[in-house]
């Protein structure tokens, strides 16, 4: 079952509410996104431990085969001040 990028982008906010969230349908399948975060609380986080924080947002739709989302290319950023 393929996901919606509003869902992606709903899921990413509620756990990040604060966050500048752009989801970008790669395919146009359904399966396939790019993910652009923007979040203070990434600031003093290394790349992989933002991209954790993320994923785990996602709560598991990321998960093995039966995952309904196929693939994120994912981008984190802290704010410029």
């Amino acid at each position: 079952m393929a996901m919606q990028a509003k869902e992606i982008e709903a899921l990413i906010k509620e756990a990040l509410p604060d966050a500048s969230v752009e989801i970008t349908d790669l395919a146009g399948d359904g399966n396939h996104y790019a993910a652009e975060v923007i979040d203070e609380s990434f600031r003093g986080k290394n790349r992989v431990q933002q991209q954790r924080i993320v994923y785990a947002a996602l709560k598991g739709k990321m998960d093995g085969s039966h995952g309904e989302l196929h693939a994120l290319a994912l981008t984190t950023k802290i704010p410029d001040v």
